[in-house]
């Protein structure tokens, strides 16, 4: 499984981001290592298609899709609605978890 954790030095919420990531890893066993990517220009965010720090992709796919819509690439903090309504700059650890076991289950089918 390829796990990729991007992010933006300036937003304050990626060391915390890139922390809940690793814990929920933990938690899953997942043992697939962290590819860590700062997007430092403008360029960058648009090759990557990077829309707000942090931003963590499972298997290339980003894992708050809904998130996505009506994005466009920069550099910034993003925000993510979680499940109960509420924003935040980080995603829910149940975000994290079931895009993890959906990118496991994807890797074991062969997808």
């Amino acid at each position: 499984m390829m796990i990729e954790f991007l992010y933006f030095a300036d937003c304050s919420s990626h060391e915390e981001g890139l922390a809940r990531l690793r814990k929920v890893c933990a938690e899953e066993s997942v043992s697939s290592s962290v590819k860590v990517i700062e997007v430092r220009s403008d360029q960058e965010a648009e090759k990557l298609n990077f829309i707000g720090s942090p931003t963590i992709l499972i298997n290339g796919r980003d894992i708050d899709p809904a998130g996505l819509e009506g994005q466009r690439p920069a550099l910034t903090c993003r925000i993510y609605r979680h499940p109960d309504g509420r924003f935040s700059p980080l995603p829910a650890e149940g975000t994290i978890r079931k895009a993890l076991r959906a990118g496991k289950s994807n890797c074991e089918r062969g997808l």
